[in-house]
């Protein structure tokens, strides 16, 4: 598959239209929100293409993508977008509306699998077998050709399996328990980064 690659430094170009549906992941130099910092954003519009937006990390200054991550009209697919989420407001400054997320909508479609990982409903649901040989490679410097592709394999594909989740989550009357805990995920993000990281509702 070819896919439309474009690398953008800082920020989102001012006349790019990407639709009313996009897929966002992030790439971080750790999972630390504090000490391992954003280092791009990837978007696509589910139509093989991929926008990567790598930041000047001394200012993070992204009006474009802050406008466009901040509107309600636009829907946003992650896969755990918990960490993306966090990562988002912690450097960018951003508030993300609008989110759905294959990991949750995983978790309560697919109870007959206990792996949910991106790789895994790739493999099940668009029959693709992708890499995950760069996962953890330094996204901080100059990114090689194969971080790049890396990089759109992780959002190009997630409009499709979205949409394949959704299916399975209205045939078992699941889809109002899906939609109440999207609307609880800017919380936990907030929970994440006030250090709350267990399970508030545990004994």
């Amino acid at each position: 598959m070819n896919i439309d690659i474009k690398l953008h430094k800082n920020d989102l170009p001012d006349d790019l239209e990407l639709g009313n549906v996009i897929a966002v992941d992030g790439e971080f130099m750790g999972l630390d929100v504090r000490r391992d910092p954003l280092c791009l954003i990837q978007i696509s519009t589910g139509n093989n293409d991929a926008h990567i937006i790598q930041f000047d990390r001394s200012q993070y200054k992204a009006p474009n993508l802050s406008k466009l991550f901040n509107d309600n009209s636009i829907a946003k697919i992650f896969h755990y977008g918990r960490a993306d989420i966090a990562h988002i407001k912690y450097y960018l400054k951003i508030e993300t509306k609008n989110i759905l997320d294959t990991k949750i909508a995983s978790k309560l479609a697919r109870s007959y699998s206990e792996n949910h990982s991106l790789k895994t409903l790739i493999k099940e649901f668009i029959n693709v077998d992708i890499s995950k040989q760069f996962q953890n490679s330094d996204f901080g410097g100059k990114l090689s050709d194969a971080q790049l592709k890396y990089c759109a394999n992780d959002v190009i594909y997630l409009h499709k399996i979205h949409t394949e989740l959704v299916k399975i989550l209205e045939r078992e009357n699941r889809i109002n328990l899906y939609k109440e805990c999207l609307k609880f995920l800017n919380t936990r993000v907030e929970l994440d980064l006030a250090f709350f990281k267990d399970d508030i509702w545990s004994h």
